[in-house]
């Protein structure tokens, strides 16, 4: 890929992954801020987020699938992330555990995409292949956590919750920026 056809795409993708932070730190400080919010609230929050992150993510693949060889794992991480949301608007009355391996089970998957992506970046040639690879490693690790410690409890899974999406969302905002950065320079 010539580096003029990396600005163009970096010109066309920047945004999707900017809004997809914004979400995830919205998310994030909702959940670290309103601990005393029912468990239905939290279902309702995580399942708009899923479907909007998840929506995101495959508008973002679909449009840039001549572009990117590693179209395919915004895809399936969109796909999983909607999946993911469904279940949580499904389910409302569901206990504190099954949404707890809800959670763990997407970011999970959700992570292990991103670490596909990444690599797939590198190949790719992208320099910005690291930030993908740390947003997926934190998701694995997140999801590792809730599913070994379900005894946590609703606030303790709100404040992992809340941590987990405000750092993904800052690695995502910081991405969005690095992507940008040579379509300001091509502009």
């Amino acid at each position: 890929m010539v580096e003029s056809d990396l600005a163009a795409v970096g010109r066309a993708v920047w945004w999707l992954v900017l809004v997809r932070g914004i979400l995830a730190v919205l998310f994030g400080l909702f959940a670290l801020f309103s601990p005393g919010s029912t468990l239905l609230a939290l279902v309702i929050v995580f399942g708009v987020y899923a479907v909007l992150d998840g929506v995101t993510a495959v508008v973002a693949g679909l449009r840039h699938r001549r572009e990117e060889a590693h179209w395919i794992w915004h895809v399936v991480l969109g796909v999983v992330s909607v999946i993911a949301g469904v279940v949580a608007f499904v389910w409302p009355g569901v206990t504190v555990l099954a949404i707890l391996y809800v959670i763990a089970f997407w970011s999970i998957v959700a992570g292990v995409t991103e670490i596909m992506e990444a690599f797939a970046m590198r190949r790719a040639g992208s320099s910005s292949w690291g930030w993908a690879l740390a947003a997926g490693v934190v998701s694995v690790l997140f999801g590792i956590v809730l599913a070994v410690q379900p005894g946590v409890g609703l606030l303790t899974l709100l404040y992992l919750v809340g941590a987990y999406a405000l750092v993904a969302g800052v690695i995502l905002i910081w991405w969005a920026f690095r992507l940008r950065r040579p379509v300001a320079a091509a502009a």
